[in-house]
Parts: structure tokens; sequence; C-alpha cells
């Protein structure tokens, strides 16, 4: 998984309060077994018209939008159903953060078995995020950009927002070191394959 330190990147503001999975990665693209591969079906029915076509007028399609590695979203994202499809496909679109003042829970831990940075800010810091990110007055491009140390838990716009923000240390520890469950599990191999041998079973972890 791919770890968490520093980030910079552009944000993209979607202001629509709970946001759910099935509309994140609708259901009908659930039949990967792969975890890549969902970037191009990420929020397919706002993206796209009956058609095909792109919806100009979706957050996304902006071209404010173009290359945004930071979504900027309302309260009680990723609710609805617990798939973990939805942080793949995030993090296969190119997001690394979410920015909102509150997540669904199973939603949240799933992120940060994903490689992606959930970021809780009060309602009035996301609504100033938003001000600001419609204004994009930071970047050269028009764009707005925020730099996220997650060492330090803050995030800058470089100007006139900076904010602390608090992440569960396990879980930050986690992204920091780039360890979803399956690599915890094999940092203790020598204490599982005593185990194994303690009680006569044939070893499922190669040492």
């Amino acid at each position: 998984m791919q770890s968490f330190t520093l980030h910079s990147g552009i944000v993209v503001a979607m202001d629509r309060a709970n946001v759910d999975t099935d509309q994140i990665i609708p259901k009908q693209f659930l039949k990967r077994i792969e975890r890549t591969g969902f970037g191009q079906f990420l929020f397919n029915d706002w993206r796209l018209l009956e058609d095909g076509s792109l919806n100009t007028q979706f957050e996304l399609n902006l071209p404010e939008a173009k290359g945004a590695t930071i979504l900027l979203a309302r309260r009680n994202f990723g609710c609805g159903s617990s798939r973990e499809h939805a942080p793949w496909a995030l993090a296969d679109y190119g997001f690394r953060c979410v920015i909102a003042p509150t997540f669904a829970d199973i939603f949240y831990s799933n992120c940060f078995s994903n490689g992606i940075l959930p970021i809780r800010l009060s309602e009035e810091d996301v609504e100033q995020l938003f001000e600001l990110a419609k204004a994009g007055t930071n970047s050269n491009a028009g764009k707005y950009e925020l730099r996220i140390d997650l060492n330090e838990c803050t995030l800058s716009d470089g100007n006139t927002f900076q904010r602390s923000f608090e992440v569960e240390p396990f879980l930050r520890r986690c992204l920091l070191e780039g360890l979803d469950n399956i690599s915890l599990s094999l940092q203790y191999t020598d204490e599982i394959s005593a185990w194994e041998k303690a009680h006569g079973l044939p070893s499922v972890v190669s040492g």
C-alpha cells in the first residue's frame, strides 16, 4: 500500500452531503477482483450523461478539477453500503485525501487500508475551504491547492488557511508506513509460525 507522509495537490470541491458508496462506485462495476481499474467508473452516474458523454456541469469534469488529488466534500461522506471498492475507485482515480466534516465509519476505516487520508474538519472550516476553492486564488493556474503533512497533522494553503487535524494514532502509523492489514500481519510471521508449529499445523506463512 502506498504510504502517506507529505502531499501537495489540487482541490476539487463536491458540494453535496450524504454522498453514498453506490454513487462513488455504482454496483454494476463491482465485478472486478483486482483493486485497480475502478477509477474510470468513479461517480459514473454523475460524471456521464445517459448517452455516455461527459456531464460538463459535474464537479470532477470542470477544468479546475483536472489533476485534482484532494476531494473536498460535505458531511457524512461515504455513507451507504460498506463496499471497499469506494476507496479503491477514489485511489485509482488519483485521490490521496478526502476532507469532510464527517465520514461514514466503515468508509473512514477503509480509506486508511487503501492509502487515502480522510481528514475531518469542522463545518466552519470546510465551508471556508469551499469558498477558497471556489475563488482558486493560491496557484498560478487559478486552481486551489493544499499541502498536507501527516507527520505534523496539519494542512495549509500557504496563504490564509492553516489548520491542525486529528487522526487516531494506530491509523496514522499505518498510513505513514504504508501498512494494510496483510502487511501488519506479516510483521508477526515468527510468532505465527511458532504458534503453527506448537499446534502441529502446516505453515501458511513463508518466513
